[in-house]
């Protein structure tokens, strides 16, 4: 007899797409208002990058553990206790008084995000049959979509009508909203492993070895790159090394790792885990860069700024629509295809930027832009399900999660290499203030070229073809976290 499906299926998606907007919106948005925050607020150049940076760094902590805690205590309350916190959290930035408070209440967004946006694809498939899961996903994918075309635009405008809080205080109906319609129409299942324990302690360590690495690259530069600051860069190193012998440790006394490094002995997959963190590296790093040039470079309004990006994501939502159709056909050679049109949208970038001496039209960077974002969203869709291609069933759940974690941690140190460069090249006099804008903009270019052209290397190490589609994890990698 066949199980009738969950009357209020529908009603209830609405609950994890307002999550999954919050989430969205909060990654988009700041990279608009930064400049705008840094004027009111104070603080340093170094500041402005951790209100990116910390957000990033916090989720990729906080995901290593976030889907674990649905698995244990019930993805609908922890889709509604990270909405709660995601709530709380965005009002306390609307309200903060200074830059040091701010930073604490993203990176307490960030920590609170991690457990709430892993529920939602868990969730997807505990209230929809089998026959309806595509449906579900088809009415997920273009809202995401959207909200990524419009995040920008609508950052611009709420800062023009009312300053930067605003941007915040607009996930407070969508926290409500995710709140009431989850309490009412989710229905509660049962926990899938009840009886199972978190590895704090690795949280703890991994944690500790990701900030080592972030930290001093962000603060470095303004202090001069004192003694200190390198020495937590180096310890960094040993910090991974400890985790990873707590992990196999775990493992070896029979007891649930939060990463199985098992998974790193098939090279594929290991590939593919460096090929996140430098792709999403480039791609959040040229994003802070752009919008530093646009505003603090330019001197362009937010509103300003924000049409002009809306191009990047445009083209990201075309390219996603391009590969759905290519990836089954072209496996990784449509990663290829999307990191060379990637690196032709940067070079009219930088062929713009290195043209424009000391004046420069915004709109001369929509065109590469567009086409920048056509190359990424190319690659956002089929990324994840070719890099587990080759990872053995009972291994897909804990693979993703890593890779999610990874993608984070790829948006921190993206932020903190390419946010640096900039920084350090931009003469923080009036009079040179714009041309050496335009230089830092045009060597992060070029930078982020490279990094790019590193990835393309990568890619042929990646598996041909993706995972096929009755074989992918109950909770797939969301590529919405990617636009940061």
């Amino acid at each position: 007899m066949t199980a009738v499906p969950y009357r209020w299926r529908w009603i209830g998606l609405l609950a994890v797409l307002a999550a999954a907007l919050m989430n969205l919106l909060d990654s988009n948005v700041v990279s608009i208002a930064a400049p705008t925050i840094r004027n009111d607020l104070g603080g340093s150049y170094a500041d402005l990058q951790w209100l990116t940076a910390g957000y990033t760094l916090a989720m990729a902590v906080g995901l290593l553990t976030g889907g674990r805690l649905g698995d244990m205590f019930g993805r609908k309350r922890m889709l509604l206790i990270g909405a709660v916190g995601f709530t709380v959290a965005s009002v306390a930035c609307a309200l903060a008084p200074s830059e040091g408070v701010l930073i604490t209440a993203r990176i307490a967004q960030g920590l609170v995000g991690a457990v709430m946006v892993p529920q939602g694809f868990g969730l997807i498939r505990d209230i929809f049959p089998p026959q309806d899961v595509g449906k579900a996903f088809g009415v997920f994918g273009p809202t995401i979509g959207m909200a990524t075309i419009l995040g920008p635009i609508v950052a611009g405008l709420l800062i023009r009508l009312d300053g930067w809080r605003l941007i915040f205080l607009i996930n407070v109906p969508l926290g409500l909203a995710a709140i009431a319609v989850g309490i009412r129409f989710l229905p509660a299942v049962a926990p899938a492993a009840r009886n199972s324990r978190l590895d704090l302690t690795g949280t703890v360590l991994a944690g500790a070895a990701m900030f080592l690495l972030v930290y001093p690259l962000v603060e470095g530069r303004q202090l001069g790159w004192p003694g200190w600051s390198l020495g937590l860069l180096g310890c960094s190193v040993p910090a991974f090394g400890v985790f990873a012998v707590y992990q196999l440790s775990r493992e070896r006394a029979g007891k649930s790792p939060l990463v199985a490094l098992r998974v790193f002995a098939k090279r594929s997959y290991s590939s593919g885990v460096v090929f996140v963190l430098v792709f999403f590296g480039a791609v959040a790093g040229i994003s802070l860069s752009i919008g530093l040039l646009l505003q603090i470079g330019l001197g362009y309004t937010p509103a300003h700024a924000s049409v002009i990006a809306a191009t990047w994501a445009i083209g990201a939502f075309l390219g996603t629509g391009i590969s759905a159709g290519l990836a089954p056909k072209l496996g990784r050679n449509v990663l290829h295809t999307g990191l060379t049109v990637m690196v032709a949208g940067l070079a009219g970038v930088y062929l713009v930027l290195s043209h424009a001496h000391a004046v420069l039209s915004g709109w001369a960077l929509a065109g590469p832009l567009l086409a920048y974002g056509a190359g990424m969203g190319m690659i956002f869709l089929p990324l994840y399900d070719i890099i587990i291609a080759d990872v053995e069933d009972h291994e897909v759940g804990s693979a993703a999660g890593v890779l999610e974690a990874v993608q984070q941690l790829g948006g921190s140190l993206g932020v903190a290499v390419l946010g640096t460069i900039f920084f350090s090249l931009m003469d923080s006099g009036a009079a040179a203030h714009r041309a050496s804008s335009l230089h830092a903009a045009d060597v992060t270019t070029l930078v982020t070229i490279a990094i790019t052209v590193a990835a393309f290397a990568l890619g042929f190490l990646l598996p041909r073809k993706p995972r096929p589609a009755a074989q992918l994890p109950t909770d797939p990698v969301p590529a919405e976290t990617a636009l940061v």
